[in-house]
């Protein structure tokens, strides 16, 4: 598994930042980047929100680059600017199940999903429930939080 110490997951998700700063705003969406890192430390897909699809979400976009069952994937870092979802309003998967079905073992994040479209967000309690390791880099939760500075009532 990728386990790079916490220089390297903020550079990460710097990445992951500009990657969100790309995402078309929304008024019914989140801003969002994802980047999934290999065990050996290099690169092996990244997306945003609506990159493909207006109903895309990051970490599908992210995975959707990558055949099902990579083997690279049971070594692999997603890191999202997002709480991965636990539930979406279209027929689609929650992002959260996506990474357990990729069977990805750890997971970076900015910032918890507040309740402005979802009551209560528990991608994080599901991850940790299947046993990812989930880490929150809480001073970049402002950063997240700014790249949706489209949706209002976020403070």
């Amino acid at each position: 598994m990728y386990t790079p110490d916490r220089e390297q997951d903020l550079r990460w998700m710097r990445r992951a930042l500009d990657l969100a700063a790309l995402c078309p705003p929304a008024a019914g969406a989140y801003s969002v980047g994802a980047v999934i890192v290999g065990d050996d430390g290099t690169e092996l897909a990244a997306g945003y929100s609506r990159e493909a699809d207006p109903r895309e979400h990051a970490e599908e976009a992210a995975l959707g680059k990558l055949s099902a069952g990579d083997p690279r994937l049971a070594g692999a870092t997603i890191y999202s600017t997002l709480e991965p979802c636990s539930q979406r309003s279209a027929a689609r998967t929650p992002c959260a199940q996506r990474i357990l079905d990729a069977g990805i073992p750890r997971v970076v994040l900015a910032w918890r999903e507040p309740s402005l479209f979802v009551d209560d967000c528990v991608g994080y309690e599901q991850l940790v429930e299947a046993g990812v390791v989930v880490v929150e880099l809480r001073e970049l939760a402002a950063a997240a939080r700014d790249v949706n500075g489209h949706l209002g009532g976020l403070d």
